[in-house]
């Protein structure tokens, strides 16, 4: 089983012009320590032989609010490492036009030497597309659309798209990549509809550990695996699909100073979570937005002990071997160890190099 490491962003929004010291102890303003430490902790996992960095796409939320461009900082942790491979988990694919998405992710090819990947998202958060309002209705059948587009874009065939006049004129992305195929995978918040989809269209998948049992989640692999095995095959893609889920992960000393580490920092990322859930005007029923303070509280409690239960990477290397073991059995080729729910950076790094070394015995 590959390790990752996954950026998902624990943000105060008040803090983000105050002083705070990053991970080498500098003093310098809020979203410039955080993306100092995205840059220091990602070239640890470098040094550490961990698979890949995960960078989402997320837009004026508290949660997040560091990642709006995978692109733009995927190409400044490519040049900074030297062969983790860097990853967009997830872009909204709905919010961009194919074309950028191809000449953006070619240049991030190029400068990794071919250690690019894509997650493709449909989105789900309605203030996200105020970048492109026409765009959130069929936003699921927009993604899966232009899946197919950036292929063959990709592969270098002419494209034909409509230009300032209104004429129709084929158009082929440039620069050309390093890669001759488009690493993809396709991201689901749980979705069975979305776990089959990505098996026809013969991408790789996102998940999460989260929000669901393990049954469930062993069904929606088998339903994936079954749908990738029928599917016709697309040029360049492996006969069988890769499953990556994300899990909330803190390698700790023991498993009392694992939980007592996380606990504050994870029920606050949650709060936070359920907060920005309940502004989604395209989902939210409005039950989460009428929450009170101490529901919130019970409701973090409760999902943080479910995450101690089973899911995550939460404990002693031995607690976490035995997770890593269980997702293993149940299908799962890669673990995204999502990382930066507010722990500080030192205590992340910490953690990383005791995931580090469990990753070796494994």
């Amino acid at each position: 089983m590959d390790l990752s490491v996954m950026f998902f962003g624990a943000d105060d929004a008040s803090a983000a012009g105050r002083p705070t010291k990053n991970a080498d102890g500098a003093s310098v303003a809020g979203h410039t320590a955080k993306y100092d430490d995205i840059m220091a902790i990602t070239k640890a996992a470098d040094r550490l032989g961990f698979t890949a960095v995960w960078t989402p796409e997320r837009h004026f939320q508290q949660v997040g609010q560091v990642f709006p461009n995978p692109a733009l900082l995927g190409a400044a942790l490519a040049v900074a490492t030297e062969r983790i491979h860097v990853r967009a988990g997830s872009l909204v694919l709905p919010l961009h036009h194919p074309l950028r998405v191809a000449e953006d992710w070619a240049v991030v090819d190029n400068l990794s030497r071919g250690r690019i990947g894509v997650s493709v998202a449909t989105g789900w958060h309605s203030k996200d597309f105020v970048l492109a309002p026409d765009a959130f209705a069929d936003r699921r059948e927009r993604a899966w659309r232009d899946v197919e587009l950036l292929r063959r874009l990709w592969a270098g065939e002419a494209v034909e798209f409509t230009d300032g006049t209104g004429e129709r004129v084929a158009v082929t992305s440039q620069p050309r990549p390093h890669s001759p195929v488009l690493p993809l995978w396709t991201t689901t918040s749980g979705s069975p509809q979305t776990w089959e989809a990505a098996g026809r269209m013969r991408t790789n998948i996102l998940g999460a550990t989260i929000g669901q049992t393990r049954e469930e989640l062993a069904e929606k692999i088998r339903r994936y695996r079954d749908a990738y095995e029928q599917a016709p095959e697309q040029p360049g893609t492996p006969p069988r699909g890769t499953v990556t889920l994300m899990a909330h992960t803190y390698v700790g000393v023991d498993d009392e100073q694992a939980r007592r580490s996380v606990g504050g920092p994870l029920k606050a990322y949650l709060k936070s979570y359920v907060a920005q859930t309940a502004a989604n005007k395209g989902g939210a029923d409005g039950r989460a937005g009428a929450l009170t303070e101490a529901q919130l509280d019970t409701l973090a409690d409760f999902a943080f002990q479910r995450y101690l239960s089973w899911g995550s990477l939460l404990g002693s290397a031995q607690t976490c071997r035995k997770s890593l073991a269980d997702l293993a059995d149940l299908g799962c080729d890669e673990v995204a160890c999502f990382i930066d729910f507010g722990l500080g950076a030192d205590e992340v790094l910490a953690g990383l190099e005791r995931l580090a070394e469990l990753r070796e015995e494994l």
